[in-house]
């Protein structure tokens, strides 16, 4: 067989991966297949049941990072992909890179994945699929060599690279401009870490790495540093063999879903006058009813209204950040992933202890033990009556700490610590379920539940009405001040009392929030299965187009636009008319018609951006013409702006085009560019949410639409301060 020549230590099944790339996410289970030729398609693989992913020599160094490394984050998408698609992937290791696409081409693999960057004489042998990470390629030197600053003070040194690399390319450009540098061909065995470790001892003089391989070596070693950057933004994609076209759609299919899904890097401390540069407060929340959650397409909850004006009032845009669980979200405010909780949090003196600062109280809540409806005022009429029973809380809540102190007052219960990510109102429902005994809530999540529910009883306060805050880091001391002074002014206000009320006092509302939560129900809109349909065909996320569609319609078939477009995506008849898709005023053909738009405006941008800043090109394009959009990015690149970016380069650029500076130089002409900007960031905002609403786990049960509840509200005071 052809692969014999590369040795059947080139063949390295999953297992043994672990010592190749660092220890990657999941342990690796797979079969010990002999090598084979293939050369066909999807269908091919799908019989076989395997992908076989090509991959470049890896030393077995202990310098290698073990987590987060380019290759465990692409082996970890690899393997998504590969179980979205019902396939086992089976890793090929080759004993040198230029091997790499002469083994796809002769069937001996069916994917590389080795972060190879797009070039114009590698897109000539195989096809590429959408980016999965850009990248510069950046000269390397080690960190106490203080004479690099620019390619003039290259003459005389030697650039050492693979040659099959696409840095070779690179420095021969360089060599070009500057004959006095010298270069070197790196053996093919060796990888770009490698290589890097040789130019920290000294037995290499200087190299060129990609800015994300960098990147993770820099996070555990200190004797290497960027001299300057080569090049401006590079795509890197995976390999597939030309004529696999069906794999390339389901590949493309599978990364323009995941790439825009992948949270970004937004990792840093900041206190008010950063966060106003920024422009963006970042709310570390969890998704519940009386905090924040989706209904009908809309963002609603009380905290995220609350906050969401206290960020109006200071002219900042709200991202609302969830973490995976309650116990999360005092870490990741202290690591720096938001900026501020608003999450119902009481105020403690443990958590004080952690590290953060509490604003002032806006509201005060009982916690109140819960049982089932059959218990009675007889059988839990106080604390003492708790003796024998088992009450369920998680531990990081108030609850866990008011109930020890119960407990070490004399009472004789036992205390059940439930998973950190189960939300309070699922806890209330495995007490209905019988899943536990008792549990405890604050009034106001059980003022919720009551309003819908027959099934559980309010027993009796533990103690007195304890205080809520938001929490921030203690060092940002402007932005405490700023909360407390918006609290102060807002708490007995109008908006304030509006707001209370919807959320916690108006059953009507209530009821209709529960019912139509998107976390319950798991319905984004009345069309999902529509939506979901098309959006397969063209190869989007349909919570993308839900996102959009609810931006340009609010869910609603019938609405026409001052400019006469129509129906759910709100298309323009006459572009309706060339689509083909019949009339759309009705659902199907009106989504079918804005999904095949946004497809066509997409193949209009160049493949090789991210696929993240493609997509908000492709929005925006939508929404104000693809001529505009190629304005700005014309208009972003003359500023010194990234013309490949869309937040914060190219959608400062089509602001200006508003003005008449910039409008008499723009090929088409005047924009009003704050129409574009607005419309991608609220999708985005509502695409955001919607990810993090489709983790919500629904537990607890549908609402009875004839449930009545006989017993009063608990009171839930607003705080006294």
């Amino acid at each position: 067989m052809m692969m014999l020549r590369h040795g059947f230590l080139a063949w390295i099944i999953l297992s043994s991966l672990a010592g190749l790339i660092g220890c990657g996410p999941s342990e690796d289970h797979s079969p010990n297949i002999p090598p084979y030729l293939e050369t066909g398609d999807l269908p091919q693989l799908q019989e076989r049941k395997l992908i076989r992913i090509l991959i470049p020599p890896h030393g077995q160094v202990e310098y290698l990072p073990r987590e987060g490394s380019p290759f465990s984050l692409e082996r970890t998408l690899i393997e998504s992909f590969a179980k979205s698609i019902g396939l086992t992937p089976i890793w090929i290791r080759l004993e040198s890179h230029d091997q790499l696409i002469p083994s796809i081409l002769k069937g001996e693999g069916d994917l590389i994945a080795a972060n190879l960057t797009m070039t114009p004489e590698r897109k000539r042998q195989i096809a590429f699929s959408v980016p999965v990470a850009i990248v510069r390629e950046q000269l390397i030197t080690r960190v106490d060599d203080k004479e690099l600053r620019g390619p003039a003070d290259l003459s005389g040194r030697k650039i050492v690279v693979r040659r099959s690399s696409s840095f070779w390319q690179t420095a021969l450009d360089l060599q070009a401009q500057n004959p006095q540098i010298e270069m070197q061909a790196a053996p093919e065995y060796l990888d770009t870490e490698q290589i890097l470790h040789k130019v920290a001892q000294g037995k290499f003089d200087v190299t060129v790495a990609d800015s994300n391989l960098l990147d993770a070596a820099l996070d555990y070693r200190s004797d290497l540093r960027v001299a300057f950057d080569l090049t401006g933004d590079r795509p890197v994609a995976w390999g597939i063999r030309p004529d696999a076209k069906a794999l390339l759609k389901a590949v493309n299919r599978f990364l323009n879903e995941a790439k825009l899904a992948r949270p970004g890097s937004k990792v840093y401390r900041a206190d008010l006058p950063d966060i106003k540069q920024r422009r963006v407060l970042r709310v570390l929340t969890r998704n519940n009813p009386a905090t924040y959650f989706l209904w009908r397409g809309e963002l609603l909850g009380f905290e995220y209204e609350l906050i969401r004006q206290f960020a109006k009032q200071h002219q900042l845009r709200v991202e609302m950040v969830v973490p995976p669980s309650r116990e999360d979200l005092i870490p990741w405010l202290l690591e720096g992933r938001g900026d501020v909780v608003a999450a119902s949090m009481t105020i403690t003196k443990e958590r004080e202890a952690q590290g953060i600062a509490f604003s002032r109280p806006y509201a005060k809540v009982s916690e109140i033990l819960v049982s089932r409806a059959d218990e009675t005022e007889t059988t839990l009429p106080n604390p003492a009556s708790l003796a024998n029973r088992t009450v369920a809380v998680r531990r990081s809540s108030s609850y866990w700490g008011t109930l020890e102190q119960l407990r070490q007052s004399g009472v004789d219960f036992t205390l059940q610590a439930v998973p950190e990510d189960v939300e309070t109102e699922e806890i209330i429902a495995g007490v209905a379920e019988g899943k536990y005994d008792l549990t405890v809530a604050d009034s106001h999540i059980l003022n919720i539940e009551l309003t819908w529910r027959k099934d559980i009883r309010a027993a009796f306060p533990l103690g007195e009405p304890t205080p809520h805050g938001w929490g921030v880091r203690k060092d940002d001391t402007q932005l405490l001040a700023a909360l407390n002074a918006f609290l102060k002014k807002e708490y007995r206000g109008v908006f304030y009392n509006i707001t209370f009320r919807k959320y916690f006092k108006d059953s009507r509302k209530i009821r209709k929030h529960i019912e139509f939560r998107a976390s319950r129900t798991g319905v984004l809109s009345p069309y999902d299965d529509i939506v979901k349909r098309y959006a397969d065909r063209f190869g989007f996320d349909w919570r993308l187009i839900v996102a959009q569609m609810f931006q340009e319609s609010r869910f609603d078939p019938n609405a026409r636009s001052w400019a006469g477009a129509v129906g759910l995506m709100q298309v323009m008849p006459r572009t309706a008319k060339e689509l083909d898709v019949g009339d759309i005023r009705k659902p199907e053909s009106g989504i079918h018609a804005g999904v095949k738009y946004l497809d066509w405006v997409r193949k209009r941008f160049e493949p090789e951006l991210s696929v993240q800043d493609r997509t908000w090109f492709t929005l925006a394009a939508y929404n104000v013409g693809y001529g505009h959009v190629l304005d700005a990015r014309r208009l972003a690149k003359k500023l010194g702006y990234n013309p490949n970016r869309w937040f914060g380069h190219v959608e400062k650029a089509i602001q200006l085009l508003s003005r008449k500076k910039y409008a008499r130089q723009a090929r088409h002409g005047y924009c009003r560019g704050s129409e574009p900007i607005t419309y991608v960031r609220k999708i985005k905002a509502h695409y955001d949410a919607y990810l993090q609403m489709q983790t919500a786990d629904s537990r607890v049960p549908t609402l009875d639409r004839s449930t009545t509840f006989p017993f009063p509200l608990i009171a839930f005071k607003r705080a006294k301060t």
